[in-house]
């Protein structure tokens, strides 16, 4: 019996169909012709038949498809502490989380430029929205995440998926990256959600420190210049000031569009060193529910403290406050510059809406880059 046949990436076998799939699928000639503008789309069809394995898809194909988007949207990226992560041990990788695709798929290409194991990779199950999608995730590693449902049936996938993690950490097979909350960050404000500690521990034997000890955490600080989907965020966050935020259909699909597609500047991730049994047990100290806020706020400390901050987040900091505090971080040519960045995307949203106050967006707007910085003071 396939206890994790519904979560679990696909196998080599499952993959070689998914493969076929994908050759024959009308997407693939837009995709195509922006990752490898030139290629006709017959031999990337033909590239795709010819894969036999999960490994060959992602170094033949995904590694191809991530690096041209580093090329294309960003300034470069650069990384820090990734050493923590060449100790012999699988582990668990917990980011804050900006971009519904780039955050995971930029740790692997990193992963697989330094010749560390990559990881599989926990995603919503919202997300994957037709075959096609299914058949890329579950080929490039990743584990689908049941979300929504009666009590009862969120408390059995949140136990299924504890099961599926621990089973392949703490027995050494793969390591795995996993969200800090459900959903990006929108606010600028990373967090780790104490729903998600408490689902790593519903494997365990109970036993606090071992139970997290056993997974190797690593926390991971991932900071981007220019934040991914910004007024896309902007204006959500501005809609559920007022009344219950509801995605509309293509919703995501356009989220994950435009978080591949938008420049995104600098981009920065910082591997932390492992949650020590030392840290995790004066977390055991406290009471039961203290003790998974406290395990929440030291994966917290160490995303928050080493999260890199750009030009933009104190240039927005110094808007949003009316001062010039941190002008020594940026010149007076870059705050021009955000400032018509700014006010043009800011001026798109309110001539389509044009219910939308647009001061009080552009000051949602602002706090998203502000907030980093209020965060390490």
């Amino acid at each position: 019996m396939d206890k994790f046949g519904d979560i679990r990436p696909y196998t080599d076998a499952e993959a070689r169909d998914a493969f076929k799939r994908m050759a024959d699928d009308p997407h693939i000639e837009p995709i195509t012709n922006y990752i490898k503008p030139g290629l006709p789309v017959e031999a990337m069809r033909g590239l795709l038949s010819s894969l036999t394995s999960v490994w060959d898809f992602q170094h033949k194909v995904m590694y191809d498809v991530v690096t041209s988007i580093i090329r294309q949207t960003t300034a470069g990226v650069t990384y820090s502490g990734l050493e923590n992560l060449k100790d012999g041990r699988t582990h668990l990788l917990i980011s804050n989380h900006r971009d519904i695709i780039l955050d995971p798929a930029i740790i692997q290409v990193l992963l697989y430029e330094n010749k560390v194991h990559t990881t599989e990779i926990a995603v919503g199950d919202n997300l994957i929205t037709s075959q096609f999608i299914e058949d890329i995730t579950r080929s490039n590693g990743m584990i689908k995440v049941m979300r929504g449902g009666t009590p009862r049936e969120i408390y059995s996938n949140s136990n299924h998926l504890s099961e599926y993690l621990r089973s392949k950490i703490a027995a050494g097979e793969c390591s795995a990256w996993i969200a800090q909350r459900n959903g990006r960050t929108k606010d600028g404000k990373d967090q780790t959600s104490q729903g998600l500690v408490k689902m790593l521990q519903m494997s365990g034997s109970g036993n606090f420190v071992e139970d997290y000890a056993a997974l190797n955490i690593v926390p991971i600080s991932i900071s981007y210049q220019y934040e991914p989907c910004d007024f896309l965020k902007a204006r959500e966050l501005y809609i559920s000031k007022r009344e219950q935020y509801v995605k509309q259909p293509g919703e995501d699909l356009q989220s994950m569009l435009t978080g591949l597609t938008q420049y995104k500047g600098n981009v920065h991730f910082y591997f932390a060193p492992t949650l020590s049994v030392e840290a995790i047990s004066k977390c055991a100290e406290l009471d039961k529910n203290e003790r998974y806020k406290a395990i929440a706020g030291v994966i917290d400390s160490e995303i928050i403290s080493s999260y890199r901050l750009w030009n933009t987040n104190y240039i927005a900091k110094d808007i949003l406050d009316g001062t010039s505090n941190y002008s020594e971080y940026y010149s007076q040519q870059e705050k021009v510059e955000f400032e018509a960045y700014m006010e043009g995307g800011i001026s798109k949203i309110v001539e389509r809406e044009n219910h939308i106050c647009k001061d009080e967006l552009r000051e949602i707007f602002l706090s998203i880059y502000a907030n980093p910085v209020a965060a390490k003071i």
